[in-house]
This record gives structure tokens, C-alpha cells and sequence, in this order.
């Protein structure tokens, strides 16, 4: 069987990385920037981008380098040919540790990747955002998002949803529910949670459910935790033996923070990056054991 060289030679050239291995960075603190370098038009005719991705075109490059600091990061075009390998190098010759992303968002090109490399894009895609209108930015400042205050799951859930896979720079409101709607309004913001909202719940579903099927999301992992958040929000403890930690969990660090929400985001924020790194684990068949010995 013909094997497929998806190293770079020995050179200043930029490294390419799987989806598979991208996949593995996203939904993390300390998720590489992920910059979409498609040129406009494809931009514009694509319903689909990857998470947390920022449209950065190669003639933006520049203004890019001026206004950030050398970090990882990852760029996509629509083939992962030229565009994306050229604005890679751009990136490395400034001291940027990128890569650019094999096969792009489009997983290859038939036709002109080789028959081995398209297989092997194929039997494990890039995970794909849909994008839905008003919901993330892919430029320009953070998105808004509104809903109830005094939040303990959905309503945290759904702000880690957003921050680790559709917006980074995602800004949240929580208002008395009367204001929810003209926050929303005022703010030209998402509401959700609430009945009339574009993201609520939906018969026994949760808004963290909403915004998945929203966005496309798909995730073996993020399935699992929509289904412990499921299990917690509704008092449905039986859906996921998980279900019934992160409720008391929730509740916990509610009464920690009674009187100020953003600090219970804040403290939450972690125990669902933990949570869904556990996830990974558990859709990946690895399971982890705990006992306790003299031994």
C-alpha cells in the first residue's frame, strides 16, 4: 500500500498537522489561534468554518504580525495548498511556531492530492462550524451573549461552548430575565436559555444541545457532555453516572458565588475544560481506574 509523506523536507518550510491532530487542540485553554486565510470569495460562498477560527486573508498577514505576538497557531485554506502553506511560512519567518492545517477545510482536492492522502483525510475529517448568523464572529471584537442571571449549568455550559469552540473573545451578560430581550436588543446580542430565545431548550433537550446543533458540532466528546449537562439541568440523573457530580458541583460553586456570576464562569470554566478532557477519554475507550493502597 502506498504510503502517504505528510512531513515537510528538511527546511525552513512550515510543518503540516492533521485533523486528527487538530481536533485533539480544540476545546482547550490553550487552543492554538486558528487563523482561516481563504480568500474572500471562497470565504463568502463556504457555510462552514473551523472553531474559533479568525478570518485573517493573506493580505491581512501583515497587520496581523503587527498587532499580536508570536504564539502557535494554525491556518486553513480551502485545499491546504499554496494559500495556507504560504501564509504558514509568512507566519514562521516572524517567529510564529504555525502550521498549516493538510487538506484545508475541504479535506484535499480530488483529483489533485494523490488517491492515499485523500483517503487517509477522509477516514477522519476536520471538525467543521456552521456558519450560523449572529452567532460568533470570525473578525472584528467579541461576540455578545445575554441571558438570566444567578446561572448554574445550561447557563454555563453553553458560555464554555462558545469560548473554547466558536469565539474565544465571546463577551457575557447575565440580566434579570425581564431584561434578557432588550439586553439582547441594546447589546446586539445572542440571548438564550430562556423561552422565545434562539438558543432554549427544546422538549428534554438543553440549550447546550441547541447551540451544537446549531453550530454543527458534532463531536463524539462534546455528545457526551451535552449529555451530563443534560442529566444535571433537568434532574435527570439517570441519563450519565457524571450527571450527578457536575450538578453538585454546580450547586457548590453557586453558593461560592452568590453574588456575582461572572466569578462563577470563572471558577466553572476549568471544571468544564476537565470535564471534557475526561470526555475525550471516555469516547476514546480509555478508561482510568482509582484506587487507594498502602501498596
Amino acid at each position: 500500500m502506498e504510503t502517504v509523506n505528510v512531513n515537510p523536507a528538511p527546511s525552513l518550510a512550515p510543518a503540516p498537522i492533521r485533523p486528527a491532530e487538530l481536533q485533539a487542540l480544540l476545546g482547550h485553554p490553550d487552543t492554538p489561534l486558528i487563523l482561516d486565510v481563504r480568500r474572500p470569495e471562497p470565504l463568502a460562498a463556504s457555510p462552514w468554518r473551523l472553531p474559533l477560527a479568525v478570518a485573517c486573508g493573506p493580505e491581512q498577514l501583515d497587520t496581523l504580525l503587527h498587532t499580536l505576538p508570536p504564539q502557535p497557531a494554525v491556518v486553513y485554506c480551502v485545499y491546504g495548498h499554496a494559500v495556507s502553506q504560504q501564509a504558514a511560512a509568512t507566519l514562521c519567518a516572524a517567529g510564529w511556531p504555525a502550521r498549516y492545517l493538510l487538506g484545508g477545510i475541504e479535506g484535499g482536492e480530488p483529483g489533485v492530492d494523490p488517491p492515499p492522502l485523500l483517503d487517509l483525510l477522509s477516514a477522519s475529517p476536520v471538525p467543521r462550524l456552521f456558519q450560523r448568523p449572529g452567532i460568533g464572529r470570525m473578525s472584528g471584537p467579541g461576540s455578545c451573549w445575554v441571558t438570566r442571571e444567578r446561572p448554574k449549568i445550561d447557563r454555563i455550559a453553553c458560555p464554555w461552548l462558545v469560548r473554547r469552540f466558536i469565539d474565544r473573545d465571546a463577551r457575557f451578560f447575565f440580566v434579570p430575565t425581564a431584561e434578557v430581550f432588550d439586553t439582547a436588543e441594546r447589546l446586539g446580542a445572542v440571548a438564550f436559555d430562556l423561552p422565545g430565545a434562539p438558543i432554549t431548550h427544546a422538549g428534554d433537550r438543553c440549550s447546550f444541545d441547541a447551540l451544537l446543533d446549531a453550530c454543527g458540532l458534532q463531536l463524539p466528546a462534546l455528545q457526551r457532555l451535552a449529555r451530563i449537562v443534560r442529566g444535571a439541568d433537568t434532574d435527570s440523573l439517570s441519563l450519565d453516572p457524571v450527571a450527578a457530580g457536575l450538578l453538585a458541583v454546580s450547586q457548590g460553586a453557586s453558593r461560592l458565588h452568590a453574588t456575582d456570576d461572572h466569578a462563577m464562569l470563572d471558577a466553572m470554566m476549568p471544571v468544564y475544560d476537565a470535564l471534557y478532557a475526561w470526555c475525550c477519554q471516555a469516547v476514546a475507550g480509555v478508561r482510568e481506574s482509582h484506587a487507594w493502597s498502602f501498596q
